[in-house]
């Protein structure tokens, strides 16, 4: 493989709150987390097979979602995607990254089971009326409320509106023997791709969950994964010094341990607003548990700095920054020279804007160092496929590692079930009766 520089961290902004001592203090227990995730044996060992996912995805299966995603691209203008959490959340961030932030590729990627709003079921299926549809549910089980619900909804107007061509335009990703959404797949012959037994929902980007949307979405899979694969074979390291995803799981619990205990990831980059929703859930359904846990946050500068800019300044100092840079300039758009120079930006003439961006992110990490925020910088070469893919996996390992450093499973969710026994039983779900 061709190496490509990807993820690099860049700890100049946090050295002054952090101790040499202290990560020296983490790194055994770095190489004991790391032998038990590469044994399989740590706790949630379960579910460890996104660790090398990347590098052991059977190509006839890729082919075969290469193909399907040609299909629906031929035969449709949209394309929803059913799913909650991570069965969704991971398909929008690689694909409003990647993607264009004005207009759409030929079919459009739209999504539906991530809430229960009839306001946005009304508008999607008056939205969907006249256009040329495919669905692809994604869930494990099939029967997790929100999608389950909007996939009911729209399986009756794909039939409504197609007859039996509807099942052409099907496309489940689910478990690969048993749940309802595999026996609703069995008994009425839709496609269907496999959701991996020992993948959590949260770590299945790189799944079929997440490639058949993406690649309708136009997005290069094998550039993605080959992306991620680099950083399977790159982040194998135990070393602190020289594994960037560890250090970073390392200093986010000492920051923690210091009584920082929210981060907010900050991107000068509007398109990884989607991302940031991705990260949230997987760092936040992660850790948060036992009482434990870094809650994570996120804002996109410079927009932010003239809302939220304030209180990261000079509010509670209860939190720390990790900012991701993008550091190759993609675009070159230069600012324009004007000869009356009314708005007083002719100092800027034919700066790019990556670069007036880049002096921002730099003004802001050492306005809030000053301000007492320590900063995290992650440099990522550019946004492509590949970067991406590896950026995917460096958050995913970082986040097991940060999990086992506080001594939590990374791949349960146990405080998510309370509130869906409340609602079965506020909604007289059956064998969920109010117990007197």
């Amino acid at each position: 493989m061709v190496h490509i520089e990807t993820v690099t961290l860049n700890d100049k902004y946090v050295k002054g709150f952090v101790e040499n001592e202290e990560l020296a203090a983490l790194q055994s227990f770095v190489e004991v987390a790391h032998k038990n995730m590469h044994t399989k044996t740590a706790i949630g060992s379960d579910y460890l097979g996104w660790l090398d996912w990347p590098s052991k995805m059977d190509d006839a299966e890729l082919t075969r979602i290469e193909e399907a995603a040609q299909k629906i691209r031929e035969t449709a203008n949209v394309l929803v995607v059913i799913g909650i959490g991570g069965s969704y959340l991971g398909t929008k961030a690689v694909n409003e990254l990647l993607g264009s932030s004005f207009g759409f590729n030929q079919t459009e990627i739209i999504y539906a089971g991530q809430n229960i709003s009839g306001k946005y079921m009304e508008e999607l299926l008056t939205y969907i009326k006249g256009k040329n549809v495919a669905l692809n549910v994604i869930s494990k089980s099939g029967t997790t409320t929100e999608p389950a619900i909007a996939f009911r909804m729209l399986r009756t107007w794909m039939y409504e509106t197609y007859g039996e061509e509807a099942k052409e335009r099907i496309f489940a990703t689910t478990d690969k023997t048993g749940g309802a959404l595999r026996k609703n797949v069995d008994a009425n012959g839709y496609t269907s791709f496999e959701i991996p037994g020992d993948v959590g929902g949260r770590y299945s980007v790189l799944t079929a969950v997440g490639l058949l949307p993406l690649a309708v979405a136009g997005v290069d899979i094998r550039a993605l994964l080959k992306g991620a694969e680099q950083a399977e074979q790159e982040l194998q390291s135990v070393d602190l010094s020289s594994n960037a995803a560890y250090a970073y799981a390392a200093y986010r619990q000492i920051l923690n341990s210091r009584g920082f205990s929210v981060e907010v990831l900050a991107s000068f980059e509007p398109s990884m607003s989607a991302f940031h929703e991705w990260w949230k859930q997987l760092f936040g359904e992660s850790e948060g548990k036992q009482g434990k846990g870094i809650f994570p946050a996120s804002v996109i500068y410079s927009t932010d700095l003239h809302s939220m800019g304030q209180y990261m300044q000079n509010g509670r100092r209860m939190l720390f920054e990790t900012m991701l840079r993008f550091t190759e300039d993609q675009q070159q758009t230069q600012i324009p020279f004007d000869e009356n120079d009314e708005d007083g930006l002719n100092y800027l003439t034919d700066k790019t804007l990556h670069e007036v961006n880049m002096q921002a992110l730099e003004a802001t990490a050492l306005a809030h160092v000053e301000g007492g925020v320590p900063v995290i910088t992650l440099d990522v070469g550019k946004i492509d496929a590949h970067h991406v893919g590896y950026l995917i996996y460096f958050f995913m390992k970082s986040c097991a590692m940060s999990a086992y450093l506080s001594g939590v499973n990374p791949f349960d969710q146990p405080g998510v079930e309370l509130y869906k026994q409340n609602m079965f039983e506020l909604l007289g779900k059956p064998g969920y009766e109010k117990k007197e």
